[in-house]
């Protein structure tokens, strides 16, 4: 708007001619007309750039997000979680991840189911440290839609994941899916980061302090990890829980109600602990 203001004070009271005009402002003699006829510069129309790849899936990404919104926020699918079904639900579309990604991302800013997130790049030792998470999840049980608990223990280093479902969120469950954790990982972790999770927390104090459970002390003290607990009653912003992906779309098996769901083990993606 200034530059088109300036080129008709130039052509009005400086005197100059258009080429004239361009050669001192070094614009083309085009823009010079433009501004000379209108004050305005008239709004041009950013070209529609066609998506032959991505446009198959499209309508598929659109259904698997408006789904999302009535999903609980721990089973919504990722954009990875979304190009994996494409690959497998879809095989005729060869579209890149990064390409998904994308698209993903500015439907579900469209779509209010994202924020603007800040990430801080970390880094642990390997065998040092872990998550630990207990949270719901659905799951369709003899053709019932159930809620299920989910334990989680996540390596902090290489991101690998064991994951136990249970139908109750008992504290004696909680221990136990320790124990399988550890069995599965090889070993123990020197340090576990929890949730205030009311398995192991009885009071929470000032800061990082708790009073934690007599239960919980002497399973810590039996198998000799540390435990820290994230600050305040909520848990942090950040917090590396579950692979919620494992229940995107919501799963579905046979049994009776619960029983069976106890002692089946989630099937877990991604690198295990090394050493």
């Amino acid at each position: 708007m200034e530059l088109f203001e300036q080129i008709r004070r130039e052509y009005e009271h400086g005197g100059g001619t258009i080429r004239g005009i361009a050669k001192k402002l070094g614009i083309h003699r085009r823009m010079v007309r433009e501004a000379v006829l209108s004050a305005v510069p008239v709004e041009r129309k950013t070209p529609v750039r066609e998506r032959p790849k991505l446009e198959p899936a499209m309508a598929f990404i659109d259904a698997i997000l408006e789904a999302d919104r009535k999903a609980p926020r721990k089973q919504r699918h990722t954009a990875h979680r979304i190009w994996c079904r494409i690959r497998a639900e879809m095989p005729e579309v060869d579209v890149a991840e990064s390409t998904i990604r994308r698209h993903v991302r500015e439907r579900k800013m469209k779509l209010g189911l994202t924020r603007r997130e800040t990430f801080i790049p970390q880094s642990y030792s390997w065998g040092a440290e872990a998550q630990v998470d207990w949270y719901e999840a659905y799951a369709e049980i003899c053709g019932e839609r159930q809620k299920v608990y989910l334990f989680c223990m996540r390596s902090m280093a290489s991101g690998g994941a064991f994951h136990r479902a249970f139908p109750h969120a008992s504290q004696q469950a909680f221990l136990e899916a320790h124990e399988l954790a550890f069995a599965y990982f090889g070993g123990v972790f020197t340090t576990l980061r929890y949730d205030n999770l009311k398995s192991a927390v009885k009071k929470i104090l000032r800061g990082y302090q708790r009073e934690e459970t007599t239960r919980f002390i002497a399973f810590r003290s039996h198998w000799g990890f540390a435990s820290e607990f994230v600050r305040g009653r909520r848990a942090r912003k950040g917090w590396r829980g579950g692979r919620e992906w494992l229940f995107s779309p919501q799963p579905s098996g046979a049994g009776a109600a619960g029983s069976e769901l106890g002692r089946a083990e989630c099937s877990v993606a991604g690198s295990l602990e090394a050493g």
